[in-house]
This record gives structure tokens, sequence and C-alpha cells, in this order.
């Protein structure tokens, strides 16, 4: 398994972010960009995987830009981003994959923020 320290790992993550498009960028409000170590048996359950058999590496929740409406979604706390560190340690043999699928990562779940079907994600 590739190594990779959980500061250094949560710093691609920011890095990743800063290489979405500046007009994405300003389209992003009310995310929270979180690190965890593996997916919860539930997490994977949500998206209809096998806890036994499958595994995560990314996980938007919240309700997506195009399901909102004024009386749908007000004081609500942050939609959430979740980027799995050991599962993508697991996935990954170098540092330059490693960084490539942290950012593939955050573009598939943010894909998932701005509504796009999973068949239409990266």
């Amino acid at each position: 398994m590739l190594r990779m320290g959980r500061r250094d790992f949560e710093q691609a993550v920011v890095e990743a972010l800063e290489r979405i498009p500046e007009d994405l960028q300003e389209a992003i409000e009310n995310v929270a960009v979180t690190v965890e170590d593996e997916p919860t048996e539930d997490d994977l359950l949500s998206v209809g995987l096998d806890p036994e058999e499958d595994t995560l590496l990314g996980l938007y929740q919240g309700v997506p830009l195009p399901e909102r409406g004024p009386s749908t979604y007000g004081l609500d706390l942050p939609d959430r981003i979740v980027v799995y560190r050991l599962p993508l340690l697991e996935t990954c043999e170098t540092r330059r994959e490693l960084l490539r699928e942290i950012r593939d990562t955050v573009v598939h779940e943010l894909g998932h923020y701005f509504g796009l079907p999973e068949e239409e994600l990266p």
C-alpha cells in the first residue's frame, strides 16, 4: 500500500479543489470537504455498495443544486464531500497516480453536487 501522511493527503485534497476552474469554484456554496480514513458500512449501503465486497473513494452528502429551491433549502448544515484516504492509498501504486485519483474523486463528487447523473461523471 502506498503511504502518505494525513496532513499531506489533506493538502493534496486542498490542491485538487484549488485546481477547479474559477467559475465552478464561485458556484460552490455551503459545501464542507473532509477527509476520513474509510467509509462506514452505512456510507457504502447509502450508495448501494456491499460492505463485504466494495469500497468507496469519495461520497457526496447533500442536496444537489438543481434540486434546491427557496422552500427546500435554507439554513441547513453544509453539504459534505468526503474523500476516503485509505481506499485511495490502497488503490494507487505511485504518488502521481494518487494525486490524480484524489483530483478525480473531488471532481466526481462535485459533479454530484452540481446534479450530474452518475453516467456523466468522470
